[in-house]
């Protein structure tokens, strides 16, 4: 029996399991993929998932690779409104650096793969989770398995979440956009900037990728599932007067829908109360801890742009690592300590979603004077003291 199964092989489930690797856990990833995913999705690292990924050993290949953020620039009707450094807010690195997902993740699954050779399992799906005791057994299409822990980090649509019968929620509204990436014809240097444009028909948002490349993403009235590569350039056009380069690949439309879950890991006594349809009683001794916890998407759905949602998982890892390592180690506080994994990271995630729709509002569409009052608060965002504040907001320091 594995100390801990993870459900879910993407950035987040691999991350938890080379860090509780690294850690000396007896860990196993199950991937419902036969083959890694070579969409475009989430392309932003933030400092404390860098300090992270370096405690793994792979923040070094990872910075070979990657664009380093310094800076950014936020504009509106061809004038600059504000600047914003990184610099001070993250003086270990002082830098956001840019890397599409598959290749973060082809790099997790690398060091994985040293620290616990075969671990990695493609093309297994979970079709069930149930907890027996002090173990916990997953049904797959490849046999039952059975772990001490078993860690949904399996996405949105989590089948470990909803084995586990905890609730999922809405958090504010749902937004719409058109994500494409296109040849950089800025300089070519190692260190460039972001660039947000806060136009009156929508934001419009640009980050350099490595090998001359830029991401743009512009918020949409409705998911256009039909848009292609020159929509999405006349859509740029149109709205910030900028002539992309030639496309890099297919456009894509997605949608940002916030979501919460109602607990991080699963709880024994109400489980059992809801599958029996009555109240739970008063139980005596220790509280029993139940063997079910989520990170990532799983846990928490927020906005991907610049790599909130991923980046928010990583440190739902870093968080957790710890709790399953004295669970294990000392059942009797494992109650204590998941309770505590819950109640930190879920506030977290309040946190992130609060800045991820306040983000959201302000790319809009803006006239007259929502118009003028949204460009004075961009200029005061972005101007001593209240700049320094909100570039460690921006890093990801406070989470």
């Amino acid at each position: 029996m594995r100390d801990v199964v993870i459900v879910g092989g993407g950035p987040v489930g691999t991350m938890l399991a080379c860090v509780l690797a690294v850690g000396g856990l007896d860990v196993e990833v199950l991937e419902q993929r036969q083959q890694p995913s070579l969409r475009s999705r989430a392309i932003g690292i933030h400092p404390p998932s860098l300090a992270a990924l370096a405690g793994i050993g792979v923040a070094d290949a990872l910075l070979e690779r990657a664009v380093r953020i310094r800076a950014g620039e936020v504009h509106c009707d061809g004038r600059t409104l504000g600047q914003m450094s990184f610099e001070r807010a993250t003086p270990g690195y002082p830098f956001v650096v840019a890397l599409p997902q598959y290749e973060t993740e082809a790099l997790l699954r690398d060091r994985f793969a040293q620290l616990r050779p075969g671990r990695y399992r493609s093309g297994v799906t979970v079709t069930g989770v149930r907890e027996r005791g002090d173990a916990a057994l997953l049904s797959t299409d490849a046999g039952t398995v059975e772990a001490r822990y078993v860690i949904g980090a399996d996405g949105a649509r989590s089948r470990v979440r909803a084995a586990a019968g905890i609730t999922w929620r809405q958090l504010g509204r749902r937004e719409t956009y058109l994500m494409g990436d296109f040849a950089d014809s800025g300089p070519r240097d190692t260190d460039t900037g972001a660039v947000l444009y806060f136009e009156r028909g929508g934001v419009v948002e640009s980050f350099p990728l490595p090998g001359g490349r830029r991401r743009w993403v512009a918020m949409t009235d409705f998911l256009a599932t039909d848009a292609d590569s020159a929509d999405l350039a006349e859509l740029i056009r149109f709205r910030t007067r900028v002539t992309v380069a030639e496309p890099l690949g297919a456009a894509s439309a997605f949608a940002v829908q916030q979501r919460l879950a109602g607990r991080l890991h699963s709880d024994p006594l109400y489980a059992g109360s809801r599958r029996s349809n009555a109240r739970s009683e008063p139980v005596s001794g220790p509280r029993p801890a139940g063997r079910i916890a989520l990170v990532g998407d799983a846990a928490h759905q927020i906005s991907p742009i610049g790599g909130q949602g991923m980046n928010l998982g990583w440190l739902d890892a870093v968080a957790l690592a710890p709790a399953l390592q004295r669970a294990l180690l000392d059942p009797g506080a494992a109650a204590s300590v998941l309770a505590d994994y819950d109640r930190t990271r879920r506030a977290a995630a309040r946190r992130a979603a609060l800045q991820a729709g306040f983000n959201m509002a302000m790319g809009r569409p803006a006239h007259g004077l929502r118009l003028g009052a949204r460009n004075a608060l961009v200029r005061g965002l972005t101007l001593p003291p209240a700049n320094e504040l909100v570039a460690r907001a921006f890093t990801m320091r406070w989470l």
